[in-house]
């Protein structure tokens, strides 16, 4: 029988991003016995890398913002694939989620009189982005952290989560996984448990996730038994940094051009303008009413284009590199220098202007940026209810861009950060009320502990087999290659194939040495997570044929209005076979439907 430690909690937080953060908070003002158990280093997580801002619609800089506005851009920058009720909610409790992170320490940016500044972003009729220069995610973390660390939360850093466990009844009742710098294995029981993993970008070639992203939390669900949606729907940011190669895919902030970048081709034009009718036309086809918006949106609101939708910024991106126009490294070149002073750029974006100088060697006061589209935020995940964050699973709750629906098929900029505080309290309310209401013991049966223990164990066991990396990196081309920005119907079925195979080159993986300190090993642990995920992402994008915000699909280039009602659900079968199934979307209540035909003026 394996040796382990098991630990008893009401409520377990796994994952110490924002939402992990602001979930734990909740259960710990409750007055709940509560744990965060996170895979890195606490204050590591990957919220410190979103720099631009958090959306709220609060008015601070144009008074004729509201929720309303924010709901509507949400929604239709989302291409109407979004959960209602979840982007009602978040535009509605921003506002107050800002605040009571001011009130909790945090340090905003201010306009002249005082009031919290906010910046423009793509996507965002209005400047709405509550923002901390370009280190925005860095200070939610910190005063979070701060409030946590205050309420006396119990933190078990470095700890990996191979799976979730369910009682007799059902419920989830634990988590079995092990700490990474000794292999121990430990078993957390509780009554209620919160997904808040973050994403899944690891498994592409270049991506501006951390190495924590492996999909963990969207692997642990749908293992337990929980729906997953819209899986297909990847967002590739428009601007990660292209060359030196060491760093390519490192996020560039979108701040840069809210705060007044332009994107030019090798020829040095601005070429955005010249793919504002296309967009148009993609957007408003058959819709006469719809173009009427499009149009005041953008062009009589004067919008500059380099702040229309990621989607639709990283795809003109792409299509000026394919016609040769882009960079002697692959992209474009992101220019503010021109554009800003010196003085301007080292104070609004230090981050970015100390990452190019120390990691690259480019003065971007002085020097335009080498940027290009690169896995950056998934838009599908777990199925939740939008008032509680419940997933469909007894006991399960997820928060944070491990959670499906509110971004529909590609998420605003700014979106994310108060996404985390909204749904995170929402899911730490949602997560004590069932833990504080639960009946039912947490104990579960021994030999799936065992059984855990023993297929993760496995690699060490074995003297001969599979690299790891190797499987790391052929996974990760697969991805880049064949399940990208641009996907075809015909490549999807050969990633399909390619995936197929490596989960059965996974169950021969070796590695040297003992469980302690084993980076090797650590991988392995993550591979099955990986493969689980990049199937039900390279389903998802089989089935839906036609192209919507993030996925786009050459051989299905337009939007289908029949696929724009549908979310595409994910879930395990008896024999533990991922099924995929068309579900309609929740209906939207007619005085929402309004506001997206009136403008949310």
């Amino acid at each position: 029988m394996a040796d382990f430690e098991a630990i008893e909690f009401d409520v377990v937080v796994i994952g110490a991003g924002g939402a992990g953060l602001r979930a734990a908070i909740e259960a710990k003002q409750r007055g709940l016995r509560a744990a965060i158990v996170c895979k890195s280093l606490l204050g590591k997580a990957h919220t410190v890398m979103a720099e631009g801002g958090a959306a709220a619609a609060m008015g601070n800089v144009w008074s004729e913002d509201n929720w309303k506005v924010h709901f509507r851009d949400t929604i239709r920058g989302g291409k109407m694939l979004g959960n209602w009720r979840m982007a009602q909610l978040h535009a509605q409790e921003s506002p107050d989620r800002i605040h009571e992170l001011e009130a909790w320490g945090a340090l905003f940016d201010r306009t002249k009189d005082g009031k919290i500044h906010q910046r423009d972003f793509g996507g965002h009729r209005y400047a709405r982005l509550a923002h901390v220069g370009d280190r925005t995610g860095l200070e939610l973390i910190r005063t979070l952290q701060q409030r946590a660390v205050a309420l006396d939360t119990e933190v078990f850093m470095e700890t990996k989560i191979l799976r979730l466990l369910k009682n007799s009844s059902g419920e989830v009742s634990a988590a079995v996984g092990y700490q990474r710098p000794t292999g121990k294995i430990v078993v957390f029981k509780a009554k209620s448990f919160v997904l808040a993993t973050g994403g899944i970008g690891r498994s592409w070639k270049y991506s501006t996730n951390s190495w924590e992203s492996t999909g963990d939390g969207h692997a642990l669900a749908l293992w337990a038994g929980a729906d997953l949606i819209d899986m297909e729907c990847m967002q590739f940011h428009p601007t990660g940094m292209v060359w030196p190669l060491s760093v390519r895919g490192l996020l560039v902030t979108e701040g840069v051009r809210g705060d007044g970048g332009v994107l030019r081709n090798s020829e040095g034009k601005r070429f955005m303008f010249d793919y504002i009718p296309q967009i148009f036309a993609a957007e408003t086809a058959d819709n006469e009413d719809e173009a009427d918006r499009w149009y005041d949106d953008h062009i009589n609101n004067r919008r500059p284009p380099e702040l229309l939708p990621r989607d639709e910024v990283a795809r003109s991106i792409n299509a000026e590199v394919k016609a040769g126009r882009g960079t002697p490294h692959g992209g474009v070149y992101l220019d503010i220098a021109t554009r800003r002073s010196a003085d301007f750029i080292q104070r609004q974006l230090p981050s970015m202007y100390h990452q190019f100088k120390e990691l690259a060697g480019v003065d971007i006061t002085a020097e335009a940026m080498e940027v290009g589209p690169t896995c950056h935020y998934i838009m599908g995940g777990i199925r939740v209810d939008a008032d509680t964050a419940a997933s469909t699973v007894p006991g399960l709750f997820a928060a944070g861009e491990v959670a499906g629906g509110l971004h529909g098929a590609n998420r605003l900029g700014g979106n994310s950060l108060s996404d985390l505080l909204v749904f995170g309290r929402r899911a730490g309310i949602g997560a004590s009320d069932y833990a504080e209401g639960r009946t039912s013991g947490t104990d579960v049966d021994s030999a799936e502990i065992e059984s855990v223990i023993a297929e993760a164990q496995a690699p060490l066991t074995r003297e001969t087999g599979e690299n790891p990396y190797d499987l790391q990196r052929d996974l990760q081309d697969t991805m880049q290659n064949l399940v990208g920005i641009i996907r075809t119907g015909s490549e999807l079925v050969e990633a399909l194939d390619s995936i197929n195979s490596l989960k059965e080159r996974v169950k021969t993986v070796a590695v040297n040495r003992g469980p302690s300190y084993n980076p090797g090993w650590n991988l392995a642990t993550d591979l099955p997570s990986m493969l689980s995920v990049c199937t039900m992402v390279t389903m998802g994008a089989i089935e839906r044929k036609e192209s919507r915000g993030g996925h786009t699909r050459d051989d299905y280039p337009k939007a289908d209005a029949e696929l724009g009602k549908i979310n595409f659900v994910q879930r395990l079968n008896d024999s533990g076979e991922v099924l995929i199934s068309p579900e309609s979307l929740p209906e939207m209540p007619d005085d929402l439907k309004a506001l997206l035909e009136e403008g949310a003026h």
